[in-house]
This record gives structure tokens, sequence and C-alpha cells, in this order.
């Protein structure tokens, strides 16, 4: 089977992973790494025996696809300058700044006939994909995203830093459109939202709410969905579930009769499989979980919530002083 040639753009924190992966692969040839800090491109390119450069373009010829890893506010002239080349593209959330540079990927993708996949690796964790058998119809959603304060994502909102997983994947699993949305949010250590809390509200009924804060000194990623005979816990750090469902008939003191089942998956790497997915779209042409058009959904609903949190602190201004 001839190889998938890969490049990663980008290889800080998470960009060198998206190497690591790549490289391991037995499908796939990592061609090379950029980075416009060069000594960092030739550190992770070192451990893979790769090229190393600090101007992308020149990988551009090399490849078939790339991994786009590289500050939000890059991620639209970056990944149009690799559709434009032919290039497939794996873009990390969020897919871009703006709606309008999201529609321009999404058109352009189209036009070259190119994979274009966001990088909403939640997707991908083996407890959500396990999950969705068990779903039917949520009525109630609660997530929460709560996170220490990390600099690697102060340049954007909290929304777009951390809720936007939980958006994407709520989004995902409530066949409706969003009827309304009150949203909360302050500053705290940045000049953007820093915790914010959200209500969404469904046109079929269903109702969820998040919470997204990187202030916090613990760490809580989990998500509860409740459905007319069911309850779902999942915990994404853990990569469980617990599914409770409800049987016929009581017990003695008058609480309905249930079945409890845990699954745990901690063993399976959700980035792995995320860009194994992504390969496999570039080989067989395939849509992707996570296409263009998904992204963009879930970059609207979180600039419309930050634009709700912004109005919020211009109204309270004697609150938050």
């Amino acid at each position: 089977m001839e190889k998938i040639k890969l490049g990663v753009i980008g290889v800080g924190h998470l960009g060198q992973h998206h190497a690591a992966k790549y490289a391991a692969m037995s499908d796939v040839e990592l061609m090379g790494v950029a980075d416009v800090n060069l000594a960092r491109a030739r550190e992770v390119a070192a451990r893979h025996q790769v090229r190393a450069v600090d101007d992308y373009r020149a990988l551009l010829p090399l490849v078939d696809a790339v991994s786009i890893v590289v500050p939000t506010r890059q991620h639209f002239a970056v990944a149009k300058a690799c559709l434009d080349h032919g290039v497939d593209v794996l873009l990390e959330k969020p897919m871009t700044v703006t709606l309008a540079e999201a529609d321009a990927l999404v058109a352009q993708a189209e036009l070259c006939n190119r994979i274009l996949q966001v990088g909403h690796v939640e997707r991908f964790n083996p407890a959500v994909m396990a999950m969705e058998q068990y779903l039917s119809n949520p009525v109630f959603i609660e997530a929460q995203r709560i996170h220490g304060f990390n600099p690697r994502g102060a340049d954007v909102d909290v929304v777009l830093d951390l809720m936007i997983h939980d958006l994407d994947l709520i989004l995902s699993l409530v066949p409706s459109p969003v009827k309304s949305v009150q949203a909360v949010g302050i500053p705290v250590v940045t000049d953007t939202s820093d915790i914010a809390s959200v209500r969404l509200v469904f046109e079929n009924g269903c109702t969820a709410n998040l919470t997204a804060s990187r202030i916090s000194k613990t760490t809580v990623r989990k998500l509860r969905i409740f459905q007319a005979k069911s309850y779902i816990s999942l915990d994404y750090g853990k990569k469980e579930i617990t599914v409770i469902e409800r049987r016929e008939g009581r017990e003695a003191d008058g609480m309905p009769k249930e079945a409890a089942r845990h699954f745990c998956f901690a063993d399976t790497d959700a980035l792995e499989t995320e860009l194994k997915a992504f390969v496999w779209n570039v080989r067989r042409r395939g849509t992707p979980k996570v296409s263009g058009v998904e992204g963009r959904r879930a970059l609207k609903m979180a600039l419309y919530i930050v634009e709700l949190m912004k109005n919020f602190v211009a109204e309270h201004q004697e609150l938050l002083s």
C-alpha cells in the first residue's frame, strides 16, 4: 500500500504530538515539519529524522496532506495556501477567527476537491464514540470543562479555547436547531472571558447547560445526558462512561428499577484515532466526521456566545469593577 505523505505545520506543544503519531503509522511517511521557530522545528524533526523548515510553503510540494497546528489567527492564511496547492488539511480548532474565513475555507476545499477536517479531538474520545450507541433523544445535557490557567490557549476567549469542544459535540448530538441562548462570562486573568456559563435551548425542547473555566485549581471534564429512560455520565479525561437504564417496576423503597453499566477505555488514544481517521479520509476521499461544515457550525455558536458575554460585561460594569 502506497504511503500517504504527511507534514505538520506548527510543532509546539500539540503539533509535536501530531508529528509523533504520524511518524509511528505504517501507512504514512512523515516528510517534514515546519515552524517559524526553526530551532524548534529542527528539534522535533530530529526525533523522526525528517526535514525541518521555517516556511511551511517549502513542505507543500512534498506532501499529500498536512496537520495545521499554528495559532488561531494564522489558521485561515495557512489553510488556504495548503488547499490552493492541492493539499488535504487537518486544521486544529477553533477553525478560524471569523465566520467569513471559515466560509472561505469550506468553499475553497470544495472547489479544490480537498479534504478539510477540523480538529475537534473529543469526537474521537473512545468514551464519546462508545456513548453514541446509547443515545436516543437527549432531554437535558450538562457539560463541565474546568481547567487551571494555561497561557497557551489564552489568545482566545475561554469559549473558543475550551467550551467549543462541548458545543461541537452537543450540536452533533441534538437533532434540532437551537432556539435560544443565554450566556454569562467574565474576564479574570486575561482581557477576554476566562469563565463562562451558557444555556442552550433547542427547538425540540432539549436543554443544555455548559460551564467552562480556565482559572480553576482542579480539572473536570464531564458530560451528563438525561433521556426519557436512561442517564449517561461521561468522563472525558478518564475515558469512562456509565449508562443507567430504567427497567419495569419499582424497588421496595419506591425508586424505579434500573440497570447500570460502566465502561472504561483508558488505553485508547483519541488524538491517534483522529489522525488515523484523517489519513483514512485522505486515502479513501472520505467525508470527515468533523468536516469544515461542522467546524463552522461550532465556531458560529461560539462566536455568538462570545458576543453575548461581551454585552453582559458592558452592561454590568459596576458589578465587575
